[in-house]
């Protein structure tokens, strides 16, 4: 079945399972946080609606102004996110100059970092909110309420290896019965107190703001939940389309929210005592038991799509350079985005595991959570500035005016939620900056490498000529495949090999993999194949950042330009390279350490290309860095 702009019902379906987890449990608790522990706010008409209007108007410009209407139209060959977005900034051509390409490159690692500090704390805060649903069904339950987190989630990293495509199916009618849930509940509370939609007008709103002065900004670091999640619209554009997430947001989950936020705020003007868990409070006492197994499967999905995402972004980082090479694995034969990272997997699950110990419960992560998020939007919001001026060709007062005018929303969520850096904000904060050390650290040191490589190499010219001239050479049958990072200079690789074993094979071939700023790259047009002579070939194979670097099958598809090879039994020359610190000044004293010590994890070229195992040949060599 079609729905409007031709999207078919079943991807609606599979985008509310995946892309609105996050922001679709903010109701758990975004509300008893503006009242309760973070902004103690009093439990009158003037604040509740007040409240009410900022999250009426934070999603509505923030969620459907920013990211669904204006910023999803940024999309890099279909995909989205902090990296595509970047991509899109350096390649339309206005990322001229040094200057540019770095503040480009720089606001894509701090975006990736915060991306790793909100990661480690979705899946915590969702799951125990929803298991904290257990108080209000017996305050005995209590203390058992970290435990069933912890096994939940344990459970939940656990089966990352069997991947998602089976749980994939149901994770879209848990969240379609979900959305159905919120909005029903909130009509029930709305019918009988219609006057919370006064809120809607943002006159409350400023009300709200002016009477409560400074203290507002400590209530808009708990507001600022009901938006978190809104980064994933646009992350995972590329897996269903921004039509069908348009359809989504705008006929199913925003009218729920809203809908849900409203008739919280009107149970609480009917109740106060109700502050402290006001969503579990809109059911009856008999529904409490199937609510709360609802919202905890609903929060497990949550954690899952920000799972998903962490291993999509490290794998887009790793094509790009950003990160050394991991093990991955293709969890799914039809899905290419269905990955599965192990090492990041693990990290991810003591990271989460010890958030839930050291904080026990929601109230407390919820100081932590806000300030990576609200960040992230920060950089969003500049990046698709840049992109409006230099790609879609905006002028620079209209691109000013737009998101110029949201980033100051952001910016305002950015400093209120900046007040809960001595409380936990300060945790996401360093995880980020641990994370962009690593990202600047691994690209400059690719960078230095390369340039050592290419520092006093031969021309790979001058080498054919003089190897095929001398009498010392001899040529022995086979194809050798050399695999280097620059075909215009001859590889150590095959230097050490001539230099030891005075033999070359008749056909040498050295290759090269680029990563373009692009999702996909089709094989036959990113190959690109050039007879050197004498037996002599070199390729430049390219791939976009989502796809799977396969050499043997870029190999199979250079034989359109006259190069014959059996990928299963030519042979692999691969570099090893043992890196030491040096006096040179090429990176800092600590900076060294941390690339030998991040290339020393780096996993082996072998499997990452997909190359046979028994046709590889490892050269070492030593670099000093």
């Amino acid at each position: 079945m079609s729905l409007p702009g031709g999207v078919r019902a079943g991807t609606v379906l599979a985008a509310l399972g995946v892309v609105f987890g996050d922001i679709g449990t903010s109701p758990l608790y975004t509300m008893r946080e503006a009242f309760g522990h973070a902004g103690r706010l009093e439990l009158d008409e003037l604040h509740v609606l007040g409240v009410l209007s900022l999250v009426f108007w934070s999603l509505t410009l923030i969620v459907a102004l920013k990211y669904v209407v204006l910023i999803m139209r940024a999309d890099n060959k279909g995909e989205g996110g902090v990296l595509a977005l970047a991509a899109l900034a350096l390649g339309s051509g206005g990322a001229r100059g040094d200057a540019r390409r770095i503040l480009v490159l720089t606001l894509a690692m701090i975006g990736v970092g915060l991306f790793y500090g909100d990661a480690m704390i979705t899946p915590a805060i969702s799951v125990l909110s929803a298991v904290e649903g257990l108080e209000t069904l017996d305050a005995r339950l209590g203390d058992y309420v970290l435990p069933i987190a912890l096994g939940i989630l344990l459970g939940l990293f656990l089966l990352q290896r069997h991947g998602t495509a089976m749980v994939g199916r149901v994770f879209g009618p848990i969240m379609a019965v979900w959305f159905t849930v919120l909005a029903v509940l909130g009509i029930g509370q709305i019918v009988q107190n219609p006057s919370v939609l006064r809120a809607i007008d943002p006159t409350w709103a400023i009300q709200f703001l002016a009477v409560e002065g400074l203290h507002a900004f400590v209530a808009m670091g708990a507001v600022v939940l009901c938006v978190t999640g809104a980064e994933a619209l646009y992350a995972d554009m590329g897996h269903f389309g921004r039509q069908a997430i348009r359809v989504s947001w705008f006929g199913i989950v925003m009218p729920a929210l809203l809908i849900n936020y409203f008739g919280q705020g009107a149970l609480i003007l009917a109740d106060p005592a109700t502050v402290e868990s006001p969503f579990f409070h809109l059911v009856p006492t008999w529904g409490l038991a199937p609510l709360i197994l609802l919202a905890t499967l609903a929060t497990i999905v949550a954690s899952q799509a920000v799972i998903s995402g962490v291993f999509s972004l490290t794998s887009q980082a790793i094509r790009l350079g950003y990160l050394p090479r991991m093990v991955m694995r293709h969890t799914s034969e039809h899905e290419m985005g269905q990955i599965y990272i192990p090492r990041v997997n693990w990290l991810l699950m003591a990271g989460v595991l010890a958030l839930v110990v050291t904080f026990g419960n929601s109230s407390g992560l919820a100081a932590a959570y806000g300030i990576a998020v609200t960040s992230a939007m920060g950089i969003d919001a500049i990046l698709a500035g840049l992109v409006a001026v230099w790609l879609w060709r905006w002028c620079r007062l209209m691109s000013g005016l737009v998101f110029g005018v949201l980033l100051c929303l952001d910016a305002a969520y950015i400093i209120a939620n900046s007040l809960k850096i001595p409380d936990g904000g300060w945790l996401p904060l360093i995880m980020a900056a641990v994370v962009y050390l690593m990202l600047r650290t691994w690209f400059r040191g690719r960078q230095v490498l390369a340039t050592l490589r290419t520092a006093d190499a031969m021309p790979i010219d001058l080498f054919i000529r003089s190897a095929t001239a001398s009498s010392r050479c001899h040529r022995v049958p086979g194809t050798a495949i050399v695999l280097c990072s620059d075909v215009s200079v001859v590889p150590s690789t095959l230097l050490h090999n001539l230099k030891h074993n005075h033999v070359l094979h008749e056909q040498v071939v050295l290759l090269t993999v680029k990563t373009d700023d692009v999702p996909r790259v089709p094989i036959e047009q990113g190959l690109l194949v050039r007879d050197l002579g004498d037996g002599f070939w070199s390729i430049t194979a390219h791939f976009g950042f989502t796809d799977v670097p396969d050499i043997p099958a870029a190999l199979r598809a250079a034989s359109v330009a006259g190069l014959t090879v059996d990928p299963a039994r030519a042979s692999y020359f691969l570099g090893r390279e043992t890196l030491v610190p040096s006096t040179r000044d090429h990176l800092g004293q600590w900076e060294e350490r941390l690339f030998i010590s991040m290339s020393a994890t780096a996993t082996d070229p072998t499997a990452y290309f997909g190359l046979p195992p028994n046709r590889v040949i490892e050269v070492g060599t030593q670099v000093e860095v």
